[in-house]
C-alpha cells in the first residue's frame, strides 16, 4: 500500500530514525505548551482534581489525628500517598490528552508529512506528562502544608526515587493505551480515562501488601507503583530507605516501558500503513 503520510518508510528503518532533533522536540513541547498556556480551563483542569483528592483525604487525616496514635501517624503517610498517586494519574492522563488532542483536530498525517520521527513525538509526549504533573501536583502540595502541615518534601532523597519511578510507569500506561487507540480507534478512547485506576486496587496506595488477599499479592508484586507505595511507608514509618524495593521498581519500569515502546511504534507503523494517520479523529 503507498503510504498515505508521503513519509518515506525508510524513515522509521534507517540509522537516522534513531538520531533524534531537541528542535523537533522541542517544537512540539511548546505547541502544547501554548495550549495550556492560553486556556485557563486547561489549566483549571490540571489542578482541580489533585486538589479535591487532597482535600478529600486531608480532612480524613484531620479526624485521624484526634483518634488512636496508630491512626495519627497515618495521617500524614495518607496525603502523601494521595499526592505520589497524582503523579502516576498526572503523567499517564497528561500524555493521554496531549495525544487524543492531536486526534481529534486531526493533526496527525500534517505532524507526520514533516520530518517528525515516531519517538521524537513520544518524547515531547512525555516532556508535557512531566509539565503536566509539576502544575498539577504543586499546588495542591502547597495545600497540604497550608491546610495539614504536612510536607511531601519530608520523603527527603526517596522522593526524586518514587516521583521518577511512579513517572515511568505513567508513561508505560500511556504508551500502551495510546498504542491500543491507534490500532483500535477513537473508540478506544475510554481506556485512556480508567487504564491507571485499574492499578489502583492492586498498588498498594493506601494500605500495606499484606492487607491483600495472598493471591493478589502476587499481582501487586509485579507492579512498580506498589514497591514505590511500600518504600513510602517505609519512610514514614520507620525511617529507612527500602533500595531493594526501589531497585525492583526500577527493574520492572524499564521493563513494561520497553514492552510499551514496542507496542506503540507497532500499532504507529500499522496506522501508518492502514492510512489511519489521516482518518483519526471525532
Amino acid at each position: 500500500m503507498q503510504n498515505p503520510t508521503n513519509l518515506p518508510d525508510q524513515a522509521i528503518s534507517s540509522p537516522g530514525f534513531l538520531g533524534g532533533s531537541p528542535r523537533r522536540i522541542m517544537g512540539m513541547v511548546m505547541r502544547n505548551w501554548f495550549l495550556i498556556r492560553q486556556s485557563w480551563p486547561r489549566m483549571l483542569e490540571l489542578c482541580y482534581w489533585p486538589t479535591v483528592q487532597l482535600l478529600v483525604w486531608g480532612f480524613m487525616s484531620q479526624f485521624l489525628r484526634g483518634q488512636t496514635s496508630l491512626l495519627a501517624g497515618a495521617a500524614g503517610v495518607l496525603i502523601s500517598a494521595v499526592l505520589l498517586w497524582e503523579v502516576l494519574v498526572r503523567t499517564q492522563i497528561g500524555m493521554s490528552i496531549t495525544f487524543l488532542e492531536e486526534l481529534w483536530s486531526r493533526n496527525l498525517g500534517n505532524l507526520f508529512v514533516s520530518p517528525l520521527r515516531p519517538w521524537e513525538w513520544v518524547v515531547s509526549l512525555v516532556v508535557m506528562g512531566f509539565i503536566r504533573v509539576i502544575l498539577g501536583v504543586l499546588p495542591p502540595s502547597i495545600l497540604a502544608v497550608i491546610f495539614f502541615d504536612i510536607s511531601i518534601l519530608d520523603l527527603g532523597l526517596p522522593l526524586a526515587a518514587f516521583f521518577a519511578n511512579l513517572m515511568m510507569l505513567g508513561v508505560a500506561v500511556g504508551l500502551l493505551t495510546s498504542g491500543m487507540i491507534l490500532r483500535h480507534g477513537l473508540g478506544a478512547e475510554s481506556l485512556c480515562w480508567m487504564a491507571v485506576f485499574v492499578l489502583a486496587p492492586f498498588s498498594a496506595v493506601y494500605y500495606p501488601v499484606s492487607a491483600l488477599p495472598p493471591a493478589v499479592q502476587y499481582v501487586a508484586l509485579a507492579l512498580p507503583s506498589t514497591h514505590v507505595f511500600e518504600g513510602m511507608r517505609a519512610v514514614l514509618y520507620q525511617g529507612t530507605v527500602e533500595w531493594r524495593m526501589l531497585g525492583l521498581a526500577v527493574i520492572l519500569n524499564l521493563f513494561y516501558l520497553g514492552l510499551a515502546s514496542l507496542y506503540f511504534l507497532r500499532a504507529f507503523r500499522n496506522a501508518r500503513q492502514r492510512g489511519a494517520l489521516l482518518q483519526a479523529g471525532e
